[in-house]
């Protein structure tokens, strides 16, 4: 062997060992999370507070049932956008491209590529929607402006998205995180996680409406099934949610369409009632979920079981003899996310910031910071976090003895509308205690959603009768007390105006 060979030899060697180094060190750096499992019948056995009814508390479907059902893939899906924001031939293209899954975790080497993997999730669609009304009316004019649809800067519609999942075949995808938890700003801009503000209920009366134009007998019957399904609660002795059965499509639209943005009759809520959309920004810090505590916040496995509760599994669910479902189906028709979708979704959830606050700390909010700490505000709403974490009870609610050693519960109640927590499936007969942080961004305020702003919720004429909500307020209502909740109503002009300035710091 000459020098030169020799001298190949070595390099070739050493550029084999520096390959080798490379791709182990790539290896061992590759970040592998221990992920749980979504489903141990024991720990879902005592994720949620009981039901203000305890013996109607939901029995859940077992883990071998939720094994067996099929993992939904997650398809690329492209942007909507509002008429003559389209790009030309943007739709015809669109029916050209294959199907592309997105989520895979092969491709997940860091941290941040589990949270990037995690927003895929968010905003994927878990329904599909190829012909029929919703996806003619998402292209037209009279859909966005009917029914007040907000759209970005950009002229894309943020809450829904097209999807292939076949070659030739572009379809509306619904019911996605994204759907519910993204708001559009006076700016344009959007903020993901926050408190959203599309009309969901207002375009689903609507869109019943032109389906009852359609074949009214058929309409009907779908639109009833919805609502029971979604809604009943069967046991309760004065169910409102058990009204629609005895009443027309064009009843019905009327009362979804009295649900302004920000407030959303979701499963298992209420119509008649409903919540107002949950801010997810700062979760992480949250003991319970849903304005009635129902949830119990744990670890992160916690929230990877709430969403998939929320994306289908709480209809399969047994409260008494109600199964919002109906007879339990066979799993292979159903649908859920796996361990690996559910712990990226709930990373990214975790790991959402809200947008720099443009409120200034001036002097006036000093003065509103001063106030907050006077009028004992930090007991229930205590810095840094703005909450105790602490459930309180609803108003005629009965804090029962046992509870005082499973939950964190402050036995005072303030007294505001307790239906919401006393007269649906999601009712404990708590309600959490709040975060006051992104107060600026988020609207309307209260449970329910009863005041548009800050300045509303602490106008001392709401408690009267003859107070007119700015936000929800239902349907033919003209006017009602948004009641409880007194503190701050009797404040100096002055010293309110202060006391708003700092909040919308926070």
């Amino acid at each position: 062997m000459n020098h030169r060979t020799f001298n190949l030899g070595i390099t070739l060697l050493l550029f084999g060992f520096a390959v080798f180094s490379q791709r182990s060190v790539a290896q061992s750096a590759r970040w592998q999370p221990k992920i749980p499992k979504t489903w141990v019948d024991s720990e879902i056995a005592t994720l949620e507070v009981p039901l203000a009814d305890p013996a109607s508390s939901p029995k859940y479907i077992s883990a071998d049932y939720y094994y067996r059902i099929p993992v939904r893939p997650i398809y690329k899906s492209y942007p909507i956008y509002a008429p003559g924001k389209e790009p030309a031939g943007y739709v015809e293209r669109l029916a050209k491209q294959e199907p592309q899954i997105t989520f895979t975790t092969s491709t997940l080497r860091t941290k941040q590529d589990w949270i990037n993997a995690g927003e895929l999730v968010f905003d994927a669609p878990i329904e599909f929607v190829s012909s029929g009304t919703l996806f003619a009316e998402v292209r037209k004019e009279s859909w966005y402006e009917k029914n007040r649809v907000l759209i970005t800067k950009d002229g894309i519609f943020p809450n829904m998205r097209y999807v292939v999942r076949e070659k030739g075949k572009v379809e509306v995808g619904i019911l996605s995180c994204a759907m519910c938890h993204t708001r559009v700003m006076p700016d344009g801009s959007t903020i993901k996680g926050a408190q959203g503000n599309f009309p969901d209920d207002r375009t689903f009366g609507y869109e019943s409406r032109l389906e009852e134009a359609k074949d009214k007998v058929e309409a009907l019957r779908s639109l009833r099934t919805f609502m029971r399904q979604s809604y009943a609660a069967p046991w309760l002795q004065d169910d409102s949610d058990s009204q629609p059965d005895r009443m027309s499509v064009d009843e019905i639209a009327s009362v979804m369409e009295a649900i302004p943005p920000g407030v959303c009759a979701r499963q298992g809520s209420s119509a008649f009632f409903p919540p107002h959309i949950p801010d997810l920004i700062g979760i992480k810090d949250r003991r319970y979920l849903d304005s009635s505590g129902l949830v119990r916040h744990r670890s992160i496995a916690d929230l990877m079981r709430y969403a998939a509760l929320n994306q289908g599994a709480d209809a399969l669910s047994l409260y008494g003899g109600f199964r919002p479902k109906g007879e339990l189906p066979d799993p292979t028709s159903e649908s859920r996310y796996s361990d690996e979708q559910l712990y990226a979704l709930a990373l990214y959830v975790y790991s959402l910031k809200a947008p720099p606050n443009p409120n200034p700390v001036d002097r006036q909010a000093a003065r509103g910071k001063r106030v907050f700490e006077r009028e004992g505000c930090a007991a229930c709403h205590t810095p840094p976090l703005y909450t105790n974490n602490m459930l309180t009870p609803a108003d005629g609610f009965r804090v029962p003895d046992e509870h005082r050693q499973k939950f964190d519960i402050l036995e005072v109640s303030v007294k505001t509308d307790s239906s919401l927590t006393m007269k649906t499936r999601r009712g404990t007969g708590y309600y959490k205690v709040p975060s006051l942080k992104g107060l600026w961004y988020r609207g309307p305020f209260g449970h329910g959603g009863w005041v548009a702003s800050l300045e509303d919720w602490f106008d001392p004429r709401r408690v009267r009768d003859d107070y007119v909500p700015t936000g929800f307020k239902g349907h033919g209502v003209t006017t009602r007390a948004v009641s409880g909740h007194e503190f701050g109503l009797d404040l100096s002009e002055t010293d309110r105006k202060a006391l708003i300035a700092f909040l919308k710091t926070l």
